[in-house]
């Protein structure tokens, strides 16, 4: 618990008082953001802000996390670790796409196929990893299960791999296809992140609230873990209630970390910004999500609490595949959705709190749904 507050509160206090020596800096190396000619004439007052910001808060959450263990003197765990590896590591895959485009001065950074390989070669380290290294419960930090709000053990991919070529298919077949299922998750969320990043502390405030659901949820597995509650005289339906999560307080510590850090970034990223986050920082946030959601085992629930994202994506990909089809016309009058608000007339803050708000109703819908699980289990 102690790790937890530090982390949270030492990453707050990072982003909050060194985020204007960084936008000093930044302004310096003239990291500044490229603003497309085709978008709301309201945002080219924006062209030069610095961007990139994703270094701050990424930086912040990594100290956050370390500065709370070494307080609490708790050692690190692997599944915070491999969190804060996806971060990192595709956050660097959008400071390239943003050092390019400072660079170039022109809105392409990375092609599509390039920043996707990058996504793809981290996911797959990150697979790697999850699936080793098992704690003295036999717990590897992420799981071969498709999960919910946690592991469905009728769709298990080492399972079906066993079917298919035996003892040996099963690890070879079954670490393919969670290979496969694992990058999936982690493209999705940090494109969806990105997609989202297009206001002012729009996407910022929105992952505030998705990162700290997993606050809540790790704090709750972790006391209602299997492993802590086995041999201390508890029934068979207690334990049936319970989660199998490897450190899911740890989990609840690198979000908390995660969290702290946005909301003192979000000072200087709100209306109006003082500095972007960049493809940096939203990668590198989805990323982290995806990892959470992974390693504890709620998957399938992250289309719930990161709902908006969802539907940002999919605006866009509905405006494509409806342009395509029609020849031309659009459903939006330009995507995504947050750019189609704008230019019906919405003032950006207006659009961005009502984002806020659909945000927290999804997140709020999400660990409802999280408990009520575990409340309806019988007992």
């Amino acid at each position: 618990m102690i790790a937890l507050l530090v982390a949270g509160g030492f990453g707050l206090a990072f982003t909050l008082f060194l985020t204007p020596v960084f936008v000093k800096l930044f302004r310096r190396l003239n990291w500044g953001q490229f603003i497309r000619d085709d978008g709301p004439q309201s945002h080219h007052s924006k062209r030069g802000t610095p961007t990139m910001g994703g270094i701050v808060f990424i930086l912040g959450s990594g100290l956050a996390y370390i500065v709370g263990h070494i307080v609490a003197q708790v050692p690190l765990t692997l599944v915070g670790v491999l969190v804060l590896f996806l971060m990192v590591g595709l956050g660097f895959v959008g400071f390239i796409d943003d050092f390019l485009k400072t660079r170039r001065q022109q809105s392409l950074g990375l092609g599509g196929w390039a920043k996707i390989a990058g996504q793809v070669v981290v996911a797959v380290i990150f697979a790697i990893f999850a699936l080793q290294f098992p704690d003295e419960n036999g717990l590897t930090p992420a799981s071969t299960m498709i999960s919910w709000v946690r592991d469905i053990h009728w769709l298990d991919f080492h399972q079906f791999g066993v079917l298919l070529g035996g003892v040996t298919g099963g690890i070879v077949i079954g670490g393919i296809l969670f290979g496969i299922w694992s990058t999936i998750i982690i493209v999705s969320a940090s494109n969806g992140v990105n997609v989202a990043d297009g206001l002012d502390g729009l996407a910022t405030g929105a992952s505030i609230f998705a990162i700290s659901s997993f606050i809540f949820i790790g704090f709750w597995q972790s006391n209602q873990s299997a492993f802590g509650i086995n041999g201390s005289g508890a029934s068979s339906s207690d334990l049936f209630k319970a989660y199998e999560t490897r450190d899911p307080l740890d989990l609840a510590v690198v979000a908390a970390a995660i969290a702290g850090s946005l909301i003192g970034f979000l000072w200087y990223n709100t209306s109006p910004a003082q500095i972007f986050m960049g493809d940096t920082g939203s990668l590198g946030i989805g990323g982290a999500l995806a990892g959470l959601a992974i390693m504890s085992r709620t998957e399938l629930l992250l289309v719930i609490t990161g709902g908006l994202f969802l539907i940002v994506t999919g605006s866009v990909i509905l405006q494509r595949v409806y342009f395509k089809l029609t020849h031309g016309k659009r459903i939006f009058l330009m995507s995504p959705l947050h750019h189609h608000f704008e230019l019906k007339g919405w003032a950006e803050i207006t659009v961005v709190v009502r984002f806020w708000l659909i945000s927290g109703m999804f997140v709020a819908v999400g660990v409802g749904l999280f408990y009520l699980e575990w409340v309806s289990r019988p007992s």
